[in-house]
C-alpha cells in the first residue's frame, strides 16, 4: 500500500514537471536562427502562429511535432495550406505528412536525447514536409 502511494506521488510529480516544461516552452516559444514560424488555420478560419525548429534534410524543409501540445500539427493536416516565416520572409507552403522512409531518415538525423524525451513525457514524434506552394 505504501509503495503504491509513493509511486502515485512520483507519477503526479512527473506529470507536473512535464506540464510545466511544455507550458513554459509553449509560452515563451524561443526563436532563433534554426526556427521558423508556421501559420495554420483552424476550422473557424482563425490563424495561429507557432514557433518550430526548422529541419532541413535532403534539400527539403521539415518540421516535427515533438510535444504533447500539437494543435498546429492537427490544423496543418486538416488545412495543409500554411504560411511559413523564415528570417522575416513569409511564403506559402503545403504541409505534407512525412513518408515512412522520410520519418526514419529524419529520426536518425534529428533524434532527441533521453533528457529531452523525459522532460516532454515521451510524446510520439511526427514529421511534416513543407513543400513550396
Amino acid at each position: 500500500m505504501k509503495i503504491g502511494k509513493i509511486l502515485a506521488i512520483l507519477m503526479v510529480v512527473y506529470a507536473g514537471i512535464v506540464a510545466a516544461f511544455e507550458g513554459l516552452l509553449g509560452y515563451f516559444q524561443p526563436e532563433g536562427a534554426s526556427t521558423l514560424v508556421i501559420t495554420t488555420t483552424d476550422r473557424d478560419g482563425t490563424r495561429h502562429d507557432r514557433v518550430l525548429s526548422r529541419l532541413e534534410h535532403d534539400e527539403r524543409l521539415y518540421v516535427a511535432a515533438n510535444h504533447w501540445p500539437r494543435a498546429w500539427y492537427r490544423q496543418a493536416l486538416a488545412n495543409p495550406e500554411v504560411a511559413v516565416t523564415i528570417d522575416g520572409a513569409q511564403s506559402a507552403y503545403r504541409a505534407v505528412p512525412a513518408t515512412d522512409a522520410e520519418h526514419a531518415a529524419l529520426q536518425t538525423a534529428f533524434g532527441h536525447g533521453l533528457v529531452f524525451r523525459i522532460l516532454t513525457g515521451f510524446p510520439p514524434r511526427y514529421f511534416v514536409r513543407l513543400d513550396p506552394a
